[in-house]
């Protein structure tokens, strides 16, 4: 007879925490959670995204960068 085993399903929210350090994805989360607010705020409300919010998510990025980089994976 033929054991079924279960099907391998993609890595979940544990993955994180087994992957990295915490504080990293923590920091990345936060970052990410603002500006895609800021993006989503135009796009659901028409609000101006001005040449501030503009340098404001790249800066936000730049950072999350940095932080990836330091890390040291």
């Amino acid at each position: 007879m033929t054991r079924l085993r279960p099907p391998r399903l993609p890595p979940g929210p544990g993955a994180a925490r087994r992957t990295g350090p915490r504080g990293v994805a923590y920091g990345i989360r936060g970052a990410a959670g603002v500006a895609l607010t800021a993006v989503a705020s135009r796009a659901l409300f028409g609000e101006p995204l001005t040449r501030v919010t503009g340098a404001g998510i790249c800066l936000i990025a730049v950072g999350v960068l940095c932080i990836e980089l330091g890390a040291g994976h």
